[in-house]
């Protein structure tokens, strides 16, 4: 099982997004207990020119942390009682993001991060280097389905059509 490093993340949210797909999401605990969940779901957040990215509106204290460098854990919180976790990718200073949208057995990205016991203090935290969580490719390879993203009704109805959200499928032989 190999962990995946800062070149996997180095690349366009389109690209990471898809290949997130069937990774084991792991977050070790305070205790030193494990907890892992395989990613079913995730969506591609593109930039200052995508509406639905929280950067689309530029740099803020709040998106400031999108501009950072591909592998910054970027976890806030939504509705006021959720914690939701994206992954940066793509170019330092260029924002765009994969939200980790749903795992086996977690299906929702609230539920996800509960399961997980994920919470903002990991907000800003390098994926590739931080010893609580990390992500690992078990060599499991999945069919991936498209589908528009959901829960961004404020994006423009172009951007809430794109289909940018990714869905595991069966589990295929191609490696």
């Amino acid at each position: 099982m190999k962990r995946l490093d800062e070149a996997f993340f180095h690349r366009h949210a389109l690209e990471v997004a898809p290949d997130l797909l069937g990774k084991l999401l792991t977050h070790t605990l305070p205790d030193g207990s494990k907890r892992t969940l395989r990613i079913s779901e995730t969506e591609a957040y593109c930039g200052e020119e995508d509406t639905a990215c929280h950067a689309h509106r530029g740099r803020t204290p709040r998106t400031e942390i999108l501009y950072r460098r591909p592998g910054t854990i970027y976890i806030y919180l939504c509705y006021g009682m959720h914690n939701l976790m994206n992954v940066i990718t793509g170019e330092e200073g260029e924002p765009q993001g994969v939200l980790i949208r749903a795992c086996v057995d977690a299906p929702g990205p609230g539920r996800l991060t509960k399961a997980l016991q994920l919470d903002r203090s990991l907000n800003g935290e390098d994926i590739v280097t931080d010893p609580r969580l990390a992500i690992y490719d078990d060599g499991s390879r999945y069919a991936v389905r498209t589908a528009p993203r959901v829960g961004i009704g404020y994006a423009s109805p172009e951007d809430q059509a794109r289909p940018w959200r990714f869905i595991m499928g069966k589990e295929s032989n191609d490696s």
